[in-house]
């Protein structure tokens, strides 16, 4: 299979690799995370200029029309320089609205998605220990509309947006629900992820939600939130490759640059292997979406991404040494990102068990 970019993913690329290189320095991001919303407002708003935003959704819209390959170029872009916006979570949501929801949720959020005016917040993980496909929040149908209860950890950047997409389980099964970001009903408490970012723990005491779409729903929606991290763990993964090389080009011992050295060659030689491994894994989830070995696909890149993305992310901070463990130095925040992305959605042990049983059922049906 031919996983070649085509013309408009080489454009995408080179435009978000621009921007990140320029926007997304190390001085810039510490700026960021030192500041009252951990997010990069002037960044995001040039990602909307850039129409990066939109890649996804519909031309009616004020999208692109391109499909989520589009946004995972520009999440690897992201990855590289660990930018602090919410790209990944912002970016699925919007997705998702766009394939499950109706016309008036579309014609209500759609363009801001695009344009950055606003963003949809992703609620997809729970405290209990509840794997995400069965979520334990409670969807309970009145006659005239949906009603939630329960509570959604960890919530990505929720401050700032309008909206939340949340998983939850009702009558007929797990679906995906979409609630504004304050009302009657909603509490939210701050905290602070791995990476820096001001997530929130969200409670629901019956709040009115519309329904996304049908039961087939969240199914999907995790799938491409599988797919987007994956993309994101690719660029974090190349960008700790990246800074350990040229570390190791720069620092001497006995008079040769560490790089000659052959340990730290096969370490970088077995990282480079890993990242190419997660590269061909997520191309091939993007390649099957919509077909019927989506979920499979979906799950094997999730579990590589996983595994290997933290593997590669403890060999580089090895290789940087004494330095790898500075709190001020590039590398750290890409070790924190991968550790982070590593354990998102119930993490690589989760992604293997799911995806022996899908491979389980797929055998039984034959």
């Amino acid at each position: 299979m031919d996983f070649t970019y085509d013309e408009d993913l080489v454009a995408v690329r080179d435009l978000a690799r621009e921007i990140f290189a320029d926007r997304a320095t190390t001085d810039r991001v510490r700026e960021v995370e030192g500041s009252a919303t951990h997010l990069d407002e002037s960044l995001w708003q040039e990602l909307a200029g850039a129409g990066l935003l939109g890649l996804a959704l519909p031309e009616s819209y004020g999208g692109a029309g391109l499909d989520l390959a589009a946004l995972c170029v520009v999440l690897e872009e992201q990855g590289r320089t660990v930018a602090p916006v919410p790209l990944w979570s912002a970016g699925v949501a919007s997705l998702a609205v766009a394939s499950f929801g109706s016309e008036s949720q579309r014609d209500v959020l759609l363009a801001g998605a695009a344009d950055g005016s606003l963003r949809i917040a992703l609620a997809l993980e729970e405290f209990d220990g509840a794997a995400p496909s069965a979520p334990r929040c409670a969807a309970v149908h009145t006659g005239e509309q949906w009603n939630l209860t329960g509570t959604k950890a960890v919530v990505p950047s929720p401050f700032g947006a309008s909206h939340v997409l949340v998983s939850a389980t009702g009558h007929d099964g797990p679906a995906v629900f979409l609630i504004p970001t304050s009302g009657e009903g909603i509490a939210w408490e701050q905290t602070e992820t791995t990476t820096h970012d001001l997530a929130g723990h969200l409670t629901m005491t019956d709040v009115a939600a519309e329904q996304l779409g049908d039961g087939e729903s969240l199914a999907a929606v995790l799938r491409l939130a599988a797919v987007a991290l994956a993309a994101v763990q690719v660029g974090v993964a190349d960008g700790a490759l990246r800074l350990a090389a040229a570390y190791l080009s720069t620092r001497e011992q006995f008079g040769r640059p560490l790089a000659t050295f052959q340990s730290a060659q096969h370490q970088l030689a077995d990282c480079w292997i890993d990242i190419d491994a997660m590269r061909v894994t997520l191309w091939q989830a993007l390649a099957s979406l919509g077909e019927p070995d989506a979920a499979r696909a979906a799950l094997a890149a999730k579990w590589w991404c996983d595994q290997a993305g933290l593997d590669v992310m403890h060999r580089v901070q090895h290789l940087h040494g004494g330095i790898g463990v500075d709190v001020d130095y590039p590398v750290h925040r890409n070790f924190l990102w991968g550790k982070q992305i590593a354990s998102t959605l119930g993490g690589s042990a989760a992604a293997l068990a799911d995806l022996g049983a899908v491979l389980a059922r797929e055998e039984v049906a034959s």
